[in-house]
């Protein structure tokens, strides 16, 4: 089964981030409030949504953050996406 995504929405997958303390503690993704990094798995058409016109910017492979309780959470396969619209996208990590 597939997900596609219709107008301005894009479906994203979480990826777990670690990050370290200057201690060398790890801090998985759970143990901290902060904004969520996804990876872009597909993109709507955009075009005009609300009577303007939408240009998708992200594009499949992109990783992103979105805000803690960013767009609708759905279980395929027992695989857990997020479906956001573009605008609910922070940023693209680089």
């Amino acid at each position: 089964m597939k997900l596609t995504p219709l107008s301005d929405r894009v479906i994203l997958k979480m990826v777990e981030v670690e990050e370290t303390t200057k201690s060398g503690i790890i801090l998985t993704g759970a143990a901290k409030e902060k904004p969520s990094v996804a990876e872009v798995i597909s993109v709507g058409p955009g075009g005009n949504v609300d009577g303007k016109d939408v240009v998708m910017t992200v594009k499949v492979g992109d990783k992103v953050i979105t805000s803690q309780y960013a767009g609708s959470k759905v279980t395929l396969e027992d695989v857990e996406y997020l479906v956001v619209r573009q605008n609910e996208i922070l940023a693209i990590v680089e």
